[in-house]
């Protein structure tokens, strides 16, 4: 049976939501990782910063965009050292100027992906998967690409049933 991973940053706190900002106590990315883990199983993991993005949401942002034109690599409290045991991979993130968080690079930096298989997941707020499939390609060196899926993170509580029949379909 194949084993699956679920390769995670999500933003809890002040997020962009329906073109207002709303606090949330779990991040929309953590709901969607969730509802892939329960829909085909594997380990979650959480990609965390030393450095915690500002409170803020609008600072958050800037820091990101700064984050993102210096190729930036912020460290992480924990790392994968391996995704040998891995078939399948999924690496989930909100939009962050088009793409996925550095941190999460920071992370896939680090990992050999020969043989596994790579499907994007992205929340967003009216930007869809944006670049991040082909920002996973650069990356994930030797591995194949399932098709991605976007997720409106406002209504990343309510797609159980989307983000389920994707995940079956994507393996």
């Amino acid at each position: 049976m194949a084993k699956n991973l679920i390769i995670y940053y999500s933003r809890k706190g002040e997020n962009y939501w329906n073109g207002g900002i709303k606090n949330i106590a779990k991040g929309n990315t953590e709901i969607v990782a969730e509802f892939i883990q329960k829909a085909v199983g594997g380990d979650l993991f959480e990609v965390d910063t030393v450095k915690p993005y500002a409170a803020d949401y609008y600072t958050c942002i800037d820091e990101a965009k700064k984050e993102l034109h210096a190729q930036a690599r912020p460290e992480l409290k924990k790392y994968l050292d391996s995704i040998a045991e891995y078939d399948n991979v999924f690496v989930c993130g909100p939009c962050w100027w088009g793409t996925f968080p550095m941190a999460i690079f920071t992370q896939l930096e680090k990992l050999d992906f020969s043989g596994k298989k790579v499907m994007a997941v992205m929340t967003h707020e009216g930007s869809g998967l944006g670049s991040c499939e082909r920002d996973l390609k650069k990356l994930c060196a030797g591995a194949t690409f399932g098709q991605g899926l976007a997720i409106h993170g406002a209504d990343a509580s309510k797609s159980e049933s989307t983000v389920a029949s994707w995940a079956k379909n994507a393996l």
